[in-house]
């Protein structure tokens, strides 16, 4: 992985992967023809070209008009997309396309612009923020038209080389040869077309009528399909939850207070899904207390970490069990029996046991240094995560230690974290499709060289790693599994809860998978 600003990156992934897979429960009437569903975005998508898009709202834009090689689906199958079979091998998987896919322009979509498509991504010139991270580093492809296959291959073994293209929009047509084309507009051969784009305010799509070959064979021609989609902007999630209630949208993503109101609404129907661990790291660099596994431990046995999930989320939280986004391509719970369970005397003792004596003022010193721990926290993420922060100072302080807390805009993180590296404890939200997405982050060089801020140093992590890499999905799983759980056992990272969102509908239905949108999912439907 490249080494990109830590927190820069870890931000834009949990960015990325903002749900997990899921319908809303169908309101009461039978499906409606045609009409337009209108869904609330959070803020404007920016640049519409695929290549340089990395946060959920672009992407959840982007999925109207765009396909993939292959698709996932809500329980983490992989299916046909563009691709309708596929070869995989430890170091590159080989895509046979179907041959009735056309771009919007009316071009049939070939095997080199699938290529096109990953060259120009990896290309250093194009500074393509998804290179390194949803693209894997040194990828290339090959394209043969006269066999209609494309092959994606990596310079040495990558566990998710398949699932990796579930990630990967392909733009075809004029798009290809002229990016440009694809800055505010669209050229791809999803089921659906820009027609009218205005900033900050909504984006409208038109269906294609002779679409076809979605995930297992699926069409635009399913009764209660929208004719059109629009993608309004609401910053406020108060004005887009008084726009669901008054009709004036049909789906929205709430994560705030709101949920409760619409929760109590008739005719909202609502779902609760995943978006990503609230979860602090320890500093392990050379002079900081983090240094000491024996510290690590014992900080986080002097904290309920039940407790502090129900702050943190104000109660909408739900137990964490891994690091990495639903659907994972590994399923199971990394993280049960595999953090110091809650034991304020046995902190108490640990901390007494590393030779850390508490003091006349009540904070713990050794060899002259008292224990002081600079707590950071992004104050843009939300009441909850300040309250959290105060919970954990507190049960430190309660412990010995002298806490100083550091709210900071999500702007200075990266900073924080690779330049100054001014913090002991830092509460980071982090996300991502695929395990190997975050090992540079958790291994290896330690910042400002590379982008394990931290400065972890765990052998039993990247022992399963090493082993992992080389073996393609589900054969190196439990490897995968292994290492998280290597990272919880030494308290490098404590994970305390899994956010939650509401996802809410009036008058419709639809499914969505990490920031994927998916536009044939969505029915119209009459209202009960």
């Amino acid at each position: 992985m490249r080494n990109t600003g830590a927190a820069a990156v870890l931000g834009a992934l949990g960015l990325f992967a903002t749900a997990c897979g899921g319908a809303a429960d169908p309101p009461s009437g039978g499906p409606a023809a045609g009409g337009t569903f209108t869904f609330a975005i959070s803020a404007d998508p920016g640049v519409l070209d695929p290549a340089m898009g990395i946060l959920s709202v672009t992407n959840a834009v982007l999925s109207l008009a765009y396909d993939t090689l292959v698709q996932i689906t809500p329980d983490g199958k992989i299916v046909s997309g563009l691709a309708e079979k596929w070869d995989v091998k430890p170091d590159s998987v080989t895509f046979t396309l179907r041959k009735d896919v056309t771009c919007s322009d009316g071009s049939k979509l070939t095997p080199a612009d699938v290529a096109a498509n990953v060259d120009h991504i990896t290309d250093p010139a194009t500074k393509s923020p998804v290179n390194g991270v949803l693209v894997p580093t040194g990828m290339k492809a090959e394209a043969d038209d006269a066999a209609g296959t494309v092959t994606l291959s990596t310079p040495k073994p990558f566990s998710f080389i398949l699932e990796s293209s579930t990630q990967l929009f392909v733009v075809c047509g004029k798009g290809v040869k002229d990016r440009s084309v694809v800055a505010r507009a669209t050229s791809g051969s999803g089921p659906y077309t820009l027609t009218e784009a205005v900033p900050s305010d909504h984006y409208t799509f038109q269906v294609r009528k002779d679409y076809v070959w979605g995930p297992d064979g699926a069409t635009t021609k399913e009764p209660g399909l929208p004719a059109k989609i629009v993608m309004k902007v609401v910053p406020n999630e108060q004005t887009a939850a008084n726009l669901l209630i008054s009709g004036g949208l049909n789906g929205a993503v709430v994560l705030g207070a709101d949920r409760a109101r619409l929760e109590a609404t008739p005719g909202i129907t609502k779902i609760i899904k995943g978006m990503g661990n609230g979860q602090f790291f320890y500093h392990q660099g050379d002079d900081r207390p983090g240094k000491d596994p024996a510290v690590r431990k014992a900080l986080t046995q002097a904290v309920n970490l039940k407790e502090l999930a129900g702050i943190a989320t104000g109660g909408t939280g739900r137990p964490a069990t891994g690091l990495v986004m639903d659907p994972r391509p590994c399923q199971g719970d990394t993280v049960t029996g595999h953090v110091p369970a809650f034991d304020e005397a046995a902190a108490a003792a640990a901390l007494d046991a590393a030779g850390w004596k508490t003091g006349a003022d009540g904070i713990r010193a050794k060899d002259g240094r008292k224990l002081t721990l600079r707590l950071v926290y992004a104050t843009t993420k939300g009441t909850g995560v300040e309250a959290a922060a105060e919970y954990l100072a507190a049960a430190w302080k309660k412990a010995g230690a002298d806490v100083k807390l550091n709210g900071i805009i999500d702007a200075k993180l990266s900073e924080t974290l690779n330049a100054t590296q001014d913090w002991d404890v830092i509460w980071l939200p982090i996300g991502a499709p695929f395990p190997s997405q975050l090992v540079g982050f958790l291994s290896g060089p330690a910042a400002p060289k590379g982008a394990n801020f931290a400065h972890l140093a765990n052998t039993r992590y990247e022992k399963a790693v090493a082993e992992a890499v080389l073996k393609p999905g589900e054969e190196g799983c439990k490897l995968w599994r292994e290492a998280e759980s290597a990272l919880f056992d030494n308290a490098d990272l404590v994970p305390v809860v899994e956010n939650t969102m509401m996802v809410a509908a009036k008058n419709a239905k639809f499914d969505v998978i990490g920031n994927m949108f998916l536009p044939l999912s969505v029915r119209m439907t009459e209202a009960g």
